[in-house]
């Protein structure tokens, strides 16, 4: 089985990848799976912690070959407000509901939840519908520039959530004896 130990951030390799896979942001968070790239090379993930892949960063497969990761389209929406004091209210009620959210300068972007929709648009958000991939700010104690904002992950931890992942195929070698939730509601 051909194993990946080191992650190649975006910019920093160059030439052809011999794959790609492509993921949606909660299968990029991950330390150890096993994973089917989108032209069939397979392999085990095997990370010294958790981490979240970003697009455009490179798997170092144990034979030497690269497999780019790309981050899926997602069932997203953009949130907007009328002026900046608006939308600081609305980035308190989503960050007091500790939702996964993407910073933009003039919008939020949020997973698609009809539940947090109504909420905001009830707060005067204008919500919009869109497709894109998603990658959420990390946690402040996060350690590095991106984690998954929902939970916190010890290094033993793989989290897999009922989405369908874009053509890529995921197995969890591991789902009862590394999952563990941490008390906290999902965000979608």
């Amino acid at each position: 089985m051909l194993t990946v130990h080191e992650v190649i951030p975006h910019g920093r390799w160059s030439g052809g990848a011999a794959d790609h896979i492509t993921l949606d942001h909660d299968a990029r968070h991950r330390r150890r799976w096993y994973y089917t790239a989108d032209h069939g090379t397979a392999f085990l993930l095997d990370l010294p912690r958790a981490q979240v892949l970003g697009h455009g960063d490179a798997l170092q497969l144990s034979d030497g070959r690269l497999v780019e990761v790309l981050a899926a389209a997602e069932a997203l929406v953009e949130v907007t407000a009328q002026d900046p004091a608006a939308m600081i209210r609305l980035a308190w009620h989503i960050g007091n509901r500790h939702l996964p959210a993407e910073l933009h300068p003039h919008a939020i972007r949020l997973r698609d939840d009809h539940v947090i929709n109504a909420m905001l648009e009830g707060l005067g958000a204008a919500v919009t519908k869109i497709e894109a991939p998603f990658t959420p700010e990390g946690g402040a104690y996060s350690g590095h520039g991106h984690a998954h904002a929902a939970h916190d992950h010890d290094e033993h931890c793989d989290h897999s959530h009922d989405h369908a992942h874009a053509r890529s195929h995921v197995h969890d070698p591991l789902a009862e004896d590394d999952h563990h939730h941490h008390g906290h509601a999902h965000g979608g």
